[in-house]
């Protein structure tokens, strides 16, 4: 793997890949006092990245190896790229997801893929479904094509990369990229490592699934002892075995976002910049306000790499995101069986921009109290201590659902 390898993959590419924007952001250049540009893989045919490396592998198979099929294991977008790529290609493909992967996921691989292709769903993470395509292959001869474990996706996926540099004219100061199994910052930092070392490349994961962290910590790919399938799309137990050296060799940083963190951004980058982003896409723009050193005045580019976002999900990433900015909370709270508990809970303790989200209580005829388990959206975080404070002044008996909590993870 060299930036030979890559630039050698770009006209490959160029067949099924769109050559996507690279758009100044105005939000988080003010926010940062540098210019925050963004590449928008999002707006790819499949809507991620992931097209570049899937076409790249299975364009060069010989007939004798199409006619065989191809088999690969994906969250989702990695097969929407295997999808169409079998499609334009016309070989067979099967792909295997995990039962996590969204709805609006798997009926986009069927769309693109059309008759060329079959969906089998299998496990609850993409771990499960890799194994289940490496036994496929075994079994039916058929090619694996993996998500970012092997060269010529790597080779691929990191096409990005000076697609950004032409697109700007030179080469950024600072490159945030999201990180799953590692494919895409494999190859982007490999490039920008040879053609442009001057360039600092920052890989992002999301805080559940820090596996290339882990890897680079030990030294080598390390399984995670437990996976937070949340941010689908970057979800990786174990980083790859080509793609951590590559990432070492590279000097790329690492870093990590909660998953928390990324559905605030999502939001910001709907709301505010008009952009779907899936938890991976919002990754890198996210780490711009998670610690993430940026000198003022530098040049900075953040890769958006999917938009494939289930709208039934929302709901959640509401939610996660009012948890991490601390403005949900969940309460029990042991209220005395008597007419106008309620009302004194609401005049006396409740502020006056507090609002109640959720209220289950189940009267009990045969006890003095009964439980209600009561959801707080507060108007700002600061208003926290105030809530607290007067809730442990009153007479009720209170307990807080600790997030981490098993009955917290009921509810959210």
């Amino acid at each position: 793997m060299t930036a030979a390898t890559i630039d050698e993959a770009a006209p490959r590419v160029a067949d099924v890949a769109s050559r996507t924007p690279l758009e100044l952001n105005a939000r988080l250049s003010a926010a940062t006092g540098a210019q925050v540009w963004l590449k928008r893989e999002d707006l790819q045919p499949v809507r991620s990245y992931k097209i570049r490396g899937a076409y790249n592998l299975i364009v060069q198979l010989d007939a004798e190896a199409r006619g065989r099929g191809v088999v690969c294991a994906s969250a989702g977008n990695h097969a929407q790229g295997v999808a169409l790529a079998c499609r334009r290609l016309g070989t067979h493909g099967r792909i295997y997801v995990p039962g996590t992967t969204p709805r609006q996921k798997r009926e986009r691989i069927v769309t693109l893929g059309g008759a060329d292709v079959e969906v089998i769903v299998v496990g609850d993470s993409y771990e499960d479904a890799f194994r289940a395509a490496q036994q496929d292959a075994a079994d039916t001869g058929a090619v694996l094509v993996p998500a970012f474990d092997d060269p010529r996706t790597i080779s691929g996926q990191g096409t990005v990369a000076p697609e950004i540099v032409e697109q700007l004219g030179h080469a950024p100061d600072l490159l945030v990229v999201p990180v799953g199994g590692g494919g895409l910052i494999a190859g982007m930092a490999t490039w920008m490592h040879e053609r442009h070392p001057a360039t600092r490349v920052v890989g992002v994961e999301p805080a559940g699934a820090a596996s290339m962290g882990a890897a680079l910590a030990a030294g080598a790919p390390t399984p995670l002892a437990e996976v937070d399938p949340f941010v689908d799309g970057a979800a990786v137990g174990t980083a790859g075995r080509h793609t951590f050296p590559l990432v070492r060799d590279a000097g790329a940083q690492l870093m990590t976002v909660d998953e928390g963190h990324a559905c605030t951004e999502m939001l910001r980058l709907y709301q505010s910049d008009g952009i779907i982003a899936e938890p991976a896409g919002a990754l890198a723009t996210a780490a711009l306000d998670a610690g993430l050193v940026i000198e003022p005045g530098s040049t900075v580019v953040c890769v958006v790499s999917g938009g494939n976002n289930d709208i039934s999900r929302y709901g959640e990433v509401l939610e996660r995101s009012l948890i991490h900015q601390r403005l949900k909370h969940y309460f029990l709270v042991s209220f005395p069986q008597e007419p106008g508990a309620l009302r004194r809970f609401l005049d006396e303790i409740l502020g006056p921009d507090d609002d109640i989200t959720l209220f289950d209580y189940v009267k009990r005829n045969n006890r003095e109290t009964g439980p209600a388990l009561i959801g707080v959206e507060l108007a700002s975080a600061d208003d926290l201590s105030g809530l607290l404070e007067r809730l442990e002044d009153s007479p009720l008996g209170v307990e807080r659902v600790a997030p981490g909590s098993p009955l917290f993870h009921y509810l959210v």
